[in-house]
């Protein structure tokens, strides 16, 4: 179940349930499909990223990157893993439209890394989710929230610090229906993350009552979305729900053009398209009041002040804890371990997330495995807490509010939280 907790509101939706995944040592049985392979441990944890520096996403790639820089700064200089620093190697994702994210892995592989940060698209993802967990690597998105992850064959190495699109398209649909919206229209990218949430969004609003009158799933390369517009005007609903990347500043555009502005109809927007860059060079109050989920809860404003300190030109802040969580989940899981093996972390990981005593960076979290005590990481992002499928078994939205700039507070003016079974 996933159990969504906000002032006193509690609501239910049915998420899948698995097998959990075994094994130990350096071995894991894998969570769906066929077991990885076997993986050597050289003594050092090498660590490659797979995140966006070009593409539709691109905007997510900074504080991404960040986060992970952080984590790898305060692993380093708290002795390293296994006694010796931990070794990274930055690449870039691109997007769909590109081969740049096999190439990447590709290369990583090559460099002989022991798990891969990344990819913040799910699609993306699941492009290369193969030939990564195929080699007995780890792969650990910081921002994938596809459910496809949920059940996919990935050899028990696949894991994520951002939830389910189940828990987003919840909270994002009740808050449509609370917010006094009966009628609405959705307008998402077609691929795994795009439909996949609005069929969430979707199902959540008709199960409160409201009635979706209009969808238009469209191409994301696609340089015209009047058509697509249209349909929705057509229907004049009184919530217009956006489901996308950097595309969606184009759909704004069509959106303005053709009358269905921000103060007349309610817009909301999701994690792929909440951002502070892309629309800055609209006209002033194009978004105000304009609502957006992103997953994640409150980032606090010393570890934002720590991240500028990693880049001092972070606007966005979005997916930098889930980021750095995944290092230092991931360093923990190899101290655990014993080893830097891509399959022994993923027998761990679950281990040091839980159902011990709670530690909140890597430095204390590692003093206490030095002193054979089991250890519970709490995060930045939340308590990370892993189900036997690699999801985040406990997670949180947050609400965010854009003003007359076309942007929004780091802080969300609200945030809910939700237990994800599986």
């Amino acid at each position: 179940m996933i159990r969504i907790a906000s002032r006193g509101l509690a609501l239910a939706v049915v998420a899948t349930t698995l097998a959990a995944c075994g094994g130990g040592g350096n071995t894991v049985t894998a969570r769906s499909g066929s077991a990885a392979p076997a993986a050597k441990s050289d003594g050092v944890l090498t660590v490659g990223t797979l995140l966006p520096q070009t593409g539709s996403l691109a905007f997510l790639g900074p504080p991404e990157f960040a986060g992970v820089d952080l984590a790898v700064k305060e692993i380093n200089a708290a002795g390293g893993v296994l006694g010796k620093p931990v070794v990274k190697y930055d690449t870039d994702s691109g997007d769909t439209t590109t081969n740049i994210a096999s190439q990447s892995v590709d290369k990583l592989l090559a460099q002989k890394s022991d798990a891969i940060i990344g990819a913040a698209s799910s699609s993306v993802s699941l492009s290369v989710i193969d030939k990564i967990t195929g080699a007995g690597v780890v792969e650990f998105s910081p921002a994938n929230t596809s459910d496809t992850f949920s059940t996919i064959n990935d050899r028990g190495l696949y894991f994520r610090t951002s939830p389910p699109d189940k828990l987003q398209g919840r909270v994002l649909g009740d808050m449509i229906v609370a917010d006094g919206s009966d009628t609405v229209g959705i307008m998402a990218m077609q691929d795994s993350y795009g439909t996949g949430l609005a069929n969430n969004v979707a199902k959540t609003v008709q199960d409160g009552g409201a009635q979706v009158v209009a969808r238009a799933d469209y191409d994301p390369k696609a340089t015209d979305f009047s058509a697509e517009v249209s349909q929705l005007k057509a229907k004049n609903p009184k919530a217009i729900v956006l489901v996308g990347f950097e595309e969606t500043a184009k759909v704004i555009q069509e959106l303005v053009k053709q009358g269905l502005t921000a103060d007349t109809h309610k817009w909301y927007m999701v994690d792929g398209n909440t951002s502070n860059t892309n629309y800055l060079q609209m006209p002033k109050g194009t978004l105000e009041g304009v609502k957006g989920t992103v997953p994640g809860a409150a980032s606090p404003q010393g570890f934002q002040a720590k991240l500028k300190q990693i880049n001092p030109k972070l606007k966005d802040f979005s997916y930098s804890p889930e980021a750095y969580d995944a290092m230092n989940l991931i360093a923990l899981a190899a101290e655990a371990a014993k080893s830097d093996a891509g399959v022994a972390i993923a027998a761990k990981l679950a281990d040091v997330s839980k159902g011990g005593e709670k530690c909140k960076d890597f430095k204390s979290c590692d003093a206490l495995l030095k002193a054979g005590k089991d250890i519970d990481y709490d995060g930045v992002s939340g308590p990370v807490e892993f189900n036997s499928v690699g999801d985040p078994a406990v997670a949180t939205i947050g609400i965010y509010q854009y003003g007359p700039g076309n942007t929004y507070p780091t802080k969300a003016i609200e945030y809910r939280t939700g237990d994800i079974a599986g």
